[in-house]
């Protein structure tokens, strides 16, 4: 009985994970690109999307193969190979800590690097255990069932994967998903935890020379006999404080200054459009988002461009696109975080998310009004 737990326990954990990372591929490569560059592989950024797209669908398939009781025998040796990499790369990367955010459950689910590794030393123990009983996981039903279930299940993933793409993630787990108030997602709670530092100094012992660290509540500053002030080390963050969920969101003219305010109070529509990076941007995206500019500013609506490029390319590209709108520089990270398009756009009134689009979806100029109401 408990074979049949352990089995579809990591099946399921596989299978989720597998799926809100496959149906955000763009959201899985930039995690692999963090990776890359904080541990100076900038060279292999360029297999991220890959890499990304790759490791969601053999979490998937092994976990479907688990749920379906597929060709135990044999997925549980991929299981087992599979947990002892990762046990051991979470590990490393739980005492370095090279990226906050693990993203093994991209944004559906984020947990820190040790909960990560604690959580694959449950899995990794029952992926054991599976692995030691394979022999005794005969299918009920016969092998032509769990063949057919697993290979339907994973065309229709492979179909979600592939729309995801080039549309907008089925689901949205970002902090910016249709119906979130950007303004209100900014506010901290009163009595939300605030993050807690501590800070240590370096004192001088002026008889014997000898440099000594202090605490803050334990520092001789008194005593200036027998101990000089040195230096004040730099703060260690002790316990993380509250992080509402968006909170690097601005929109800066090219002198520098915010300007969010102004366009999350209109009572206006607002269209932003998302371009990460221009020198990516698709173009013919934005040439159909310029003939959509033309008639909403007619109907007298904002309509902006963020993007993390220099101000220095903004006439050029506008030039060679036709985008007749005001660019504005937002940071790269979160332009990717608020919409997994380039370009992409999104639509506000008074703060509130009311679409997102992906430039494969952008809507012809005739379809404004039907896509307001």
């Amino acid at each position: 009985m408990f074979k049949h737990v352990a089995r579809i326990l990591i099946g399921l954990t596989f299978v989720f994970s597998g799926f809100v990372k496959g149906i955000d591929p763009w959201g899985s490569a930039y995690k692999f690109t963090d990776y890359f560059n904080a541990f100076h592989m900038p060279w292999i950024t360029s297999l991220a999307f890959a890499l990304g797209v790759l490791l969601a669908a053999a979490e998937f398939f092994l976990g479907v193969a688990f749920l379906f009781n597929f060709l135990i025998r044999i997925t549980s040796w991929f299981m087992l190979a599979f947990m002892l990499f990762f046990t051991g790369l979470t590990f490393v990367l739980a005492l370095t800590n090279p990226v906050t955010d693990c993203g093994c459950f991209g944004d559906a689910l984020v947990i820190t690097n040790w909960q990560t590794f604690y959580k694959n030393i449950v899995l990794l123990a029952l992926a054991i255990f599976v692995f030691m009983q394979r022999k005794n996981f005969a299918g009920k039903n016969g092998p032509l069932l769990s063949t057919a279930l697993t290979g339907s299940t994973m065309v229709v993933y492979f179909y979600l994967v592939t729309y995801s793409y080039n549309h907008l993630p089925i689901i949205d787990f970002s902090p910016y998903k249709v119906g979130v108030n950007i303004p209100d997602a900014m506010k901290i709670p009163e009595n939300a935890p605030k993050a807690i530092y501590k800070n240590e100094f370096v004192y001088k012992n002026l008889k014997t020379g000898e440099e000594k660290e202090f605490a803050e509540a334990d520092i001789p500053w008194k005593d200036t006999l027998n101990w000089k002030f040195v230096k004040a080390k730099d703060a260690v963050l002790v316990q993380k404080g509250y992080t509402p969920p968006v909170h690097d969101f601005r929109i800066e003219t090219p002198e520098g200054e915010d300007i969010k305010d102004f366009f999350l109070y209109d009572e206006k529509y607002t269209f932003i459009v998302i371009a990460s990076n221009l020198q990516k941007t698709n173009k013919e995206g934005m040439k159909r988002i310029a003939d959509l500019a033309v008639a909403a500013k007619a109907k007298g609506y904002n309509f902006i461009a963020l993007t993390s490029t220099s101000p220095d390319s903004f006439e050029a590209f506008k030039s060679e696109t036709g985008a007749n709108f005001d660019f504005f520089n937002t940071d790269e990270i979160t332009l990717k975080t608020i919409v997994r398009s380039n370009p992409g756009m999104i639509v506000l009134k008074k703060g509130t998310i009311l679409k997102k689009y992906h430039f494969n979806d952008i809507p012809k100029p005739e379809q404004l009004d039907e896509e307001l109401n």
